[in-house]
């Protein structure tokens, strides 16, 4: 007799809950930190051209290089480092996951934080230990620097600025973490365009820090594409574990043609901030809501009863972010993406009669 699922698979993924995306239909869609914006007609033409053209009957090119040097030049990335392409950096955290996962291997987080660093760390049977954020989602540096002389972890993930929290943690802070780390140290850097702050220019001097980043949030979701920077010593091992052509055509010819256009990535990331700034004033006059600072492009807030002003929001066809239950620190928190104006005006008024 065939054996059962809990005869073959592993009992802490059995144990796991898969990652749900609620269906978005109809709905004004806030709940996910994408770009609200569409690119410019001419680009979407080109690259309708691009699509037309693709030799898609051909594998990619699997260094992705001339990907790559565009990326280097659009990021400002040093010349002596490398880079790792991903699909998306979920395959990054992944990878870098599997590398490390020696039996006994930790892999450091913040709590709350973005909840794939400890569920990946499930998949490839990583102990994963969580060091509670302060009430005000700020950093617990001496916490940090305890957990790190006690478990000695393999690798480190630091959200930064953090999700789903939005905060931007004190980058002297940080500095004493890496100074004390003996594994890798990731900076997750997915949401850098609206932060205006990165650890790109840190690389040389830290030679176990890798930056990772996403264009998802430039407005480019849909692609998957992911990236990690780093001494060679460390992407060389790291690419070994990558699957062969995990960047398809398409993703590499598109990122590359809107990457080429820097002032429309930039013009959209300083309307995505200048809208955070009055849909945080907002939420800080609203009654009964305590907004968090933010240098991503969402919003955490708490608010009495979050269920039910989540169930009540839905019911007025806007879709946002309810981590009740993400999180004993996140009771009764939700988070909204930062939208268009009118989506904007569209959640506000609408939380106003849910509260």
């Amino acid at each position: 007799m065939p054996l059962k699922p809990d005869q073959l698979i592993r009992d802490e993924i059995r144990a796991l809950a898969a990652y749900h995306v609620p269906d978005a239909s109809g709905y004004v869609k806030l709940d996910a930190m994408e770009n609200p914006y569409r690119l410019p007609d001419d680009l979407r033409d080109a690259l309708g051209q691009l699509a037309r053209d693709a030799a898609i009957n051909r594998y990619p090119d699997a260094a992705a290089s001339a990907l790559k040097t565009r990326l280097r030049e659009s990021m400002q990335i040093p010349a002596e480092m490398e880079i790792l392409l991903g699909n998306g950096s979920d395959e990054i955290i992944q990878i870098l996951a599997m590398a490390i996962a020696k039996p006994g291997a930790v892999i450091l987080g913040l709590e709350p934080s973005f909840v794939m660093y400890r569920m990946i760390a499930a998949y490839v049977g990583a102990r994963y230990v969580g060091v509670p954020l302060k009430a005000d989602f700020t950093l617990d540096v001496d916490a940090m620097l305890a957990a790190i002389a006690e478990h000695q972890p393999a690798l480190i993930f630091i959200a930064y600025p953090n999700n789903p929290t939005g905060n931007l943690f004190d980058a002297g802070q940080l500095t004493r973490i890496l100074d004390a780390a003996q594994g890798l140290v990731v900076m997750d850097e997915a949401y850098h365009v609206f932060a205006e702050t990165s650890f790109l220019p840190q690389l040389a001097q830290y030679p176990n820090l890798l930056v990772m980043r996403t264009l998802s949030k430039l407005g480019l979701a849909g692609l998957r594409l992911g990236f990690l920077v780093g001494a060679p010593a460390w992407l060389r091992e790291l690419d070994k574990l990558r699957l062969p052509y995990n960047v398809n055509v398409l993703t590499q010819q598109v990122a590359e043609r809107v990457l080429a256009r820097p002032d429309v990535l930039e013009q959209q990331a300083a309307a995505i901030r200048a809208e955070r700034t009055q849909l945080m004033q907002a939420l800080e006059n609203l009654p009964g809501v305590m907004a968090y600072p933010s240098a991503a492009n969402f919003i955490l807030f708490r608010v009495a009863q979050a269920d039910a002003v989540f169930d009540k929001l839905k019911g007025k066809g806007i879709l946002i972010k309810n981590l009740s239950r993400a999180h004993p620190q996140l009771a009764n928190c939700l988070r909204v993406t930062v939208g268009t104006p009118i989506e904007n005006t569209q959640f506000l008024t609408a939380l106003a009669t849910s509260l």
